[in-house]
């Protein structure tokens, strides 16, 4: 794996003196996580909003985050109504450039969408999915922008021919969504390790409850561990006080795939995070939704 100023790049974000076995600088205290389940909070960063809303049976969840992707790449007043080439060409950059955990549930109907019910996955600030323990999706949640009409959506939610079809939506949120918890306390929320793992501004969000199987990786138990990409900064947060956080980061150096995508490598046992530079973003998604990711390895 690569080093030099790309590790210098991580070390900085995790706030530690360096990639190596020494004992890390002491960073400041996290913010407390909340001691009861809250509801959905729409002022906070979209993978610790969505937590209230995904069920506590989930296994998976992604975001993205497509406002934060249109603002990096200089065309955050796009939208649904913009001309067809600017359109193209933002989603061309976007796949290539940004690592998207989904390239849009809606985007395949954007024109029937945009034609009847004056929206399309343009007009999506952020959007989650949350999967099982087969890895089947359980439910999606959207948050449509503030200009957008949700009477409309709500037509669209009763069309059957639409991919919102049968969502619930909540107008006073701008939300729109499918097999999300009814109550918060018995949601991710209601988890204040999962909290942990989720609150950087972020492209993209993969959380997991799971580790990935291994063959005979000494290291200790995982339960959680979360992926945020940060515009070319890659952060995995495993949970705090980890003593096996260096073997776990130089697991990817053994995995051309990973070592391909993911550059550098910054650990920090304190706060349970490595931080990476991504050199291919597509494929670091790519690699996180298939659970190809070699630090979250089970013993």
């Amino acid at each position: 794996m690569r080093h030099g100023v790309s590790v210098a790049l991580v070390a900085a974000v995790l706030l530690v003196s360096g990639c190596s076995d020494d004992e890390p600088v002491a960073r400041p205290l996290a913010e407390p996580t909340p001691s009861v389940a809250p509801t959905y909070d729409a002022s906070i960063e979209p993978a610790a909003a969505v937590l209230a809303l995904v069920p506590e049976d989930a296994r998976t969840l992604t975001v993205t985050d497509f406002g934060q992707v249109r603002k990096e790449l200089g065309v955050d007043s796009l939208t649904g109504a913009s001309a067809p080439g600017e359109v193209a060409a933002f989603w061309h950059r976007a796949e290539a450039e940004r690592p998207l955990l989904t390239t849009g549930m809606l985007r395949p109907s954007d024109q029937r969408l945009l034609r009847e019910y004056g929206f399309t996955e343009l007009d999506v600030v952020w959007e989650a999915h949350f999967f099982d323990a087969q890895g089947q999706e359980a439910g999606w949640v959207l948050r449509l922008s503030d200009g957008v009409d949700m009477a409309r959506v709500r037509a669209g939610a009763q069309d059957p021919a639409t991919p919102i079809s049968g969502g619930e939506v909540n107008a006073g949120d701008h939300l729109v969504s499918s097999g999300t918890a009814a109550d918060p306390d018995h949601s991710w929320a209601a988890d204040a390790a999962t909290w942990d793992l989720v609150g950087l501004q972020a492209n993209a969000t993969y959380v997991s409850r799971d580790c990935v199987p291994a063959d005979g990786a000494d290291v200790d138990e995982l339960t959680a561990y979360s992926v945020q990409f940060e515009g070319s900064l890659v952060t995995a947060r495993l949970g705090a006080d980890r003593q096996d956080l260096f073997a776990r980061m130089r697991l990817g150096e053994e995995d051309a795939a990973f070592d391909a995508a993911f550059d550098g490598g910054a650990a920090d046992p304190l706060t349970g995070r490595i931080g990476y530079v991504m050199t291919d973003p597509a494929a670091a998604a790519r690699l996180a939704l298939e659970g190809a990711l070699p630090f979250a390895a089970c013993p």
